[in-house]
């Protein structure tokens, strides 16, 4: 048919009306049309599926001859990489606790979705955690602060977009937000840390693409030289959170009494990745060995946790938390 007068296209609309409702990150809107119910509401929902990376051949590049006394630490010299040991990496120790962390969570039924570089030189790709966010409906690609991580960013739009995944938001102009930096305290409540790896800019673009969940996003500034909230504080259950309060504003915590979670302390004995941990379920988690007196209170809570191996890929600046970018959880809230 050759639609010739205004009047067809009004009739045509008659058989053919736009359709606002249910909403896109509706359970059956997504399940229509995207295949799966994409997204994350919480932190402590069943894990359905995650984003990871096994560490390989971007590790080499990092030479023992370029240790740097002022940070104690191997630099490059052209800013590409650093490692926090005076011994270059073990990659084969590094893959072999990487592929037992992900044994543990396919035991718990957790898809694992791979992402490959194809250059040899993000020498940081195994923390997967910074380069995307999930909120409801899909995920927000994030744009990583230093230099030597960009590109990061392409690696997981490809490999999302491939996989189905609506890309809602990704971060532009001169805004920078990194996944270590958000985490939920409920179902319509977020938190993001402001610090040099996260700025003003990111965090507005993060609260727009947020409000549209009417899920709204409360800024906390993180202390001193930190660079993630995730080194602060983190959901294990429903209503309870594992924090380190010498980290974390006054005021945050008196908000997190408001909210009605509980907290649970790090023991001060345990090392900075206690915290850095991955919620599988409401009550349960796994976080590296090393972190005994903070397993313990946590038992002692009714709150289930594996331990697991992660030495050698802590010494790149992140643990179970930072390598792991959930994409799917049940909807708890």
């Amino acid at each position: 048919m050759v639609i010739k007068r205004a009047e067809d296209y009004h009739n045509v609309l008659k058989y053919f009306p736009p359709v606002e409702e249910p909403a896109f990150e509706t359970e059956a809107s997504m399940l229509e049309v995207w295949g799966r119910y994409w997204g994350v509401d919480s932190e402590v929902g069943q894990l359905r599926a995650v984003l990871m990376h096994r560490p390989g051949d971007e590790l080499k590049q990092i030479d023992e001859s370029k240790w740097n006394e002022e940070c104690n630490a191997l630099i490059d010299d052209n800013g590409g990489w650093y490692w926090r040991d005076r011994k270059g990496p073990d990659i084969a120790k590094m893959q072999k606790q990487h592929d037992d962390f992900c044994d543990l969570i396919r035991k718990e039924g957790v898809e694992i979705v791979y992402l490959n570089y194809s250059g040899t030189t993000r020498s940081r790709a195994v923390f997967t955690r910074d380069v995307a966010i999930a909120i409801p409906g899909g995920v927000v690609i994030c744009r990583v602060a230093p230099q030597y991580r960009r590109g990061e960013e392409l690696a997981a739009t490809q490999r999302l977009g491939g996989l189905g995944v609506p890309i809602l938001r990704t971060i532009t102009g001169i805004g920078i937000l990194e996944g270590g930096n958000f985490s939920y305290l409920d179902g319509k409540h977020a938190v993001v840390g402001q610090s040099s790896r996260t700025n003003d800019e990111g965090i507005r673009q993060l609260r727009e693409a947020l409000a549209v969940s009417g899920i709204e996003l409360i800024t906390i500034p993180v202390t001193g030289y930190g660079l993630h909230i995730d080194g602060a504080f983190t959901m294990v259950t429903e209503d309870t959170a594992l924090v380190n309060v010498v980290k974390l504003p006054y005021f945050f915590i008196q908000m997190l009494k408001k909210f009605n979670i509980k907290t649970i302390d790090v023991h001060p004995e345990d090392n900075w990745y206690a915290i850095n941990c991955l919620q599988i379920k409401p009550g349960k988690l796994i976080m590296t060995k090393g972190s005994d007196h903070t397993a313990e209170r946590l038992d002692k809570a009714g709150i289930e946790v594996i331990q697991t191996e992660y030495d050698e890929i802590l010494k790149n600046g992140g643990g179970p938390h930072c390598s792991t970018c959930p994409l799917l959880r049940d909807r708890v809230y």
